[in-house]
């Protein structure tokens, strides 16, 4: 799968790399910002009691 990203991916390595890494930012900041509070809503891990 990452080969064939990588593959479609335009430009010499470095370009390429360069995108990767703006890729995995933008998804890295939509989970912290957005998915994980809605998770933790749901989930309520402070409501957990351990006896």
């Amino acid at each position: 799968m990452y080969a064939a990203l990588w593959r479609v991916l335009p430009g010499p390595w470095w370009v390429r790399l360069l995108i990767v890494l703006v890729l995995a930012a933008a998804v890295l900041y939509g989970l912290f910002f957005y998915v994980f509070p809605w998770a933790s809503d749901i989930l309520y891990p402070q409501e957990v009691t351990v006896e």
